[in-house]
């Protein structure tokens, strides 16, 4: 943990100079929503003194050394009292509100992710968890420091390093599962993955906060794709490639007429059940 504690603030997590920029980006929109926020990031890169980074971050930090997935051990790292943990590929679109204040029931909140029927996202380690029980996308992640954070982010790290795989939501779901952690599930404005689900939000649905958009990494994926900044080019093409998803399966993006709308998605089940869950050993059930 760091010195100069402060009630609540932002971290990134940003490796080599792409992500850096990315974090940059990022922070450029927080600060337009929410000025006033304090907003730390641990990186490897340099921010000379006077350069444009240093009007978006209050603190620069070492990313830590060892095996330990970084991303991990800068969680427990933060100097915040409540600490909201952005990924790079972010843009935020409205002010935070109240979000923090989840942090006095609940020790962290973060959001579901999307594509739940995939291999991708129902992968497990050590637990076999039911489908209504998904993976959460750790992309966005609120928390409070404390004790059972903690010892949270301190497992978590070693079930990572234990497990051998590249993503930590895999082996984050395993914990939560089996954990006694008091923890929330936020709504999708507050990670928003599928930004097409605005097109069929009505006006009092929600208000779309946070966007979480791996079209923002188009550019570093080793393709000719230009650099993508705001939302409207996100949601311009993730409706394209809505309609590219359901071509594949030999089906119209829109349900026609004639068609059940729910047909289309009972065929989808790419995993099937295999083995049966296992209980968690001396749970109450309470989560």
């Amino acid at each position: 943990m760091l010195a100069d504690v402060c009630d609540k603030g932002v971290i990134y997590v940003a490796r080599g100079p792409s992500y850096f920029d990315l974090a940059v980006a990022s922070a450029q929109s927080l600060r337009e929503m929410n000025p006033g926020f304090s907003v730390d990031i641990f990186t490897d890169q340099p921010v000379p003194p006077g350069s444009p980074a240093t009007a978006l971050f209050d603190q620069v930090h070492p990313l830590p050394d060892g095996p330990a997935r970084a991303k991990i051990v800068c969680l427990a790292m933060s100097r915040f009292a409540r600490t909201l943990y952005l990924d790079c590929d972010t843009l935020v679109v409205k002010p935070f509100g109240d979000l923090f204040d989840i942090l006095h029931r609940f020790e962290l909140a973060v959001a579901h992710d999307m594509r739940r029927i995939s291999p991708l996202i129902r992968e497990h380690h050590a637990e076999r968890t039911p489908y209504a029980f998904p993976q959460l996308n750790c992309g966005v992640l609120l928390f409070r420091r404390s004790a059972a954070s903690d010892a949270f982010f301190a497992e978590w790290s070693h079930r990572y390093l234990e497990a051998g795989k590249a993503r930590d939501q895999v082996t984050f779901k395993d914990l939560i599962w089996s954990s006694d952690i008091r923890f929330y599930v936020l709504p999708p404005e507050f990670n928003l993955r599928r930004v097409t689900m605005m097109d069929a939000w009505e006006p009092l649905d929600a208000l779309p906060t946070i966007i979480h958009s791996h079209r923002l990494l188009d550019h570093l994926r080793g393709t000719d794709a230009p650099r993508v900044r705001t939302l409207a080019e996100i949601l311009r093409l993730e409706r394209k490639a809505l309609q590219r998803e359901w071509l594949t399966r030999g089906l119209p993006a829109s349900a026609t007429p004639d068609e059940n709308p729910s047909q289309r998605f009972r065929d989808l089940d790419e995993v099937p059940v295999t083995s049966p869950i296992r209980p968690v050993p001396g749970s109450s059930g309470r989560r």
